[in-house]
């Protein structure tokens, strides 16, 4: 892996984190592009600059954007409803850069300085209740792609989805070492917490339990990848 080539390459990428390119993230399309050959027209939120760099980078020619991908266009912004929004939390999950703020059955609030356009809480909104608009003035003619949206901008948008996504690993793991503290009180003592008293019967709940067990500490002590 040239792991030189990757990090360049992610810098070049407008780090929206939208998945637009069929990617989970900006850095898993950097990796494909460095190491498989990926196409470098996949990135509808760099527009035509944005394939211009990448160009530059790799050396593959600077095809014009793949519309299956989507189409170059403004920066979006969010907003919700306050009038339908139930508090769901879903949008709060989808979002990559955690610029959605609220809790459970409040009405949430977009913060629009850190929204990147992403579009991903959109479909996870059971009512519909976000609106994408411009963030730009100028309507037909406000600026797209690098036009619209600054390196500054980028690194500050990539900041927040790598602290997000170690937040979400350290809960994941904290959320697996309490389940397996649950299970491993339940197996020092497993006839007083089960209604079965056969020990066949307890024997194959015992295994169950020290199985999942297993896979718990494998996934806690796994390294990050």
């Amino acid at each position: 892996m040239n792991a030189d080539l990757v990090s360049q390459i992610n810098s070049a990428l407008p780090q929206t984190q939208c998945t637009r390119c069929g990617y989970p993230d900006c850095l898993r399309y950097a990796q494909a592009i460095a190491n498989e050959g990926a196409p470098i027209n996949q990135c509808p939120p760099g527009g035509a600059e944005g394939v211009t760099r990448l160009s530059r980078l790799t050396g593959q020619p600077p095809l014009p954007l793949n519309p299956a991908h989507g189409t170059e266009g403004t920066r979006a912004v969010v907003w919700i409803d306050e009038a339908w929004c139930i508090g769901c939390t879903l949008c709060i999950k989808a979002c990559p850069v955690d610029a959605i703020v609220g809790s459970n059955k409040r009405m949430h609030t977009v913060l629009e300085a850190v929204c990147t356009g992403c579009e991903l809480c959109l479909p996870v909104c059971p009512v519909d209740c976000m609106v994408t608009e411009s963030a730009l003035p100028g309507g037909p003619m406000a600026p797209t792609g690098w036009a619209a949206w600054s390196s500054d901008q980028a690194g500050a948008a990539r900041k927040r989805y790598e602290f997000r996504s170690t937040r979400l690993k350290l809960e994941e793991r904290e959320h697996l070492k309490s389940l397996e503290k649950k299970a491993s009180l339940k197996l020092e003592d497993l006839a007083a917490h089960s209604q079965h008293t056969d020990p066949a019967v307890l024997d194959k709940k015992r295994a169950v339990i020290e199985a999942a067990l297993a896979k718990a500490r494998a996934r806690t002590t796994q390294p990050d990848g």
